[in-house]
């Protein structure tokens, strides 16, 4: 989930998906670039020129984590859960050559929108899965990867059933010794969504961190922030150095600050009757 920026001309191609109308942008000041959208929501930026250009704001904190992660240039086992147009992916495949990654995605008609229309036949060692979140991490094996990665949104909304502890502790599973796990979340004011998310990460991982813009962290605007947590250390010096000095600025919060920002809050479990939010029309530049 991203602003909407202006593509300019020329008009955007449609295309019926599982998910809704699906629209591809062009982005008429990068070569390659495209951003496509899901339901009138952007949902991914994709440079096919570059792989390593990473628009959106938080992909791009996203893209901090994943270089951070182990020795700088050395391949990555990975699980996305959430596809779209397959940003992450591309980079780590771009910034860590010899990765294996493997995208779980429901969406088989947005799948094909994006196989035909944002290749990735090229991207080496990625495949795609046609399958939901739950169904197809619990068919990878014990302590298969380095790196768990959700992202994944239908429309504007992370789907509740990928936040809850029984999926954390699932993703837990298929990690090996030392692996990350990476969220993306969406929240607005006073941001109890998210604080629960952090609740219910922190619940199973020892080391858990949270990066967002200022203003989002602080409930002013509905945006992004990015949990990453795992039962090892995490680079946090390094992480906090790049948001600071980064193009977009954002805040690194862990430890203590990091419990108080959950306050209190539970984790979320399977069963509960609970709505992920919904951001404000204006959130993507509609009136």
């Amino acid at each position: 989930m991203a602003r909407k920026k202006d593509m300019a001309a020329p008009p955007p191609v449609r295309y019926e998906v599982a998910g809704g109308e699906a629209e591809l942008l062009r982005d008429t000041e990068r070569e390659g670039g495209w951003m496509l959208c899901v339901g009138g929501v952007p949902q991914s930026y994709v440079d096919l020129a570059d792989p390593t250009h990473l628009d959106f704001e938080y992909m791009r904190l996203m893209g901090d984590l994943a270089d951070c992660l182990g020795p700088p240039g050395a391949p990555l086992d990975a699980v996305h859960v959430g596809g779209a147009g397959c940003t992450l992916p591309r980079y780590i495949a771009a910034t860590r050559p010899g990765s294996r990654q493997v995208v779980l995605e429901p969406d088989a008609e947005l799948v094909q929108v994006v196989r035909e229309r944002l290749p990735v036949k090229h991207v080496p060692g990625l495949k795609i899965r046609i399958t939901d979140g739950r169904t197809g991490l619990a068919a990878v094996p014990d302590g298969a990867d380095d790196l768990v990665v959700l992202d994944a949104f239908a429309e504007a909304s992370m789907p509740v059933e990928l936040a809850t502890r029984e999926f954390v502790l699932d993703v837990e599973r298929v990690l090996r010794s030392g692996g990350a796990y990476m969220v993306n979340v969406a929240d607005g004011f006073r941001l109890p969504y998210a604080r629960r998310v952090a609740a219910t990460v922190r619940s199973v991982f020892r080391h858990t961190l949270l990066l967002a813009d200022p203003g989002v962290l602080r409930g002013r605007r509905f945006g992004n922030l990015i949990v990453a947590a795992s039962h090892a250390p995490l680079p946090s010096a390094e992480l906090g150095r790049r948001a600071a000095g980064g193009i977009a600025r954002a805040r690194l919060v862990e430890g203590g600050d990091l419990a108080a920002f959950c306050g209190g809050a539970a984790p979320l479990h399977d069963g509960e009757e609970i709505t992920a939010p919904v951001p404000p029309p204006q959130a993507f530049g509609r009136p």
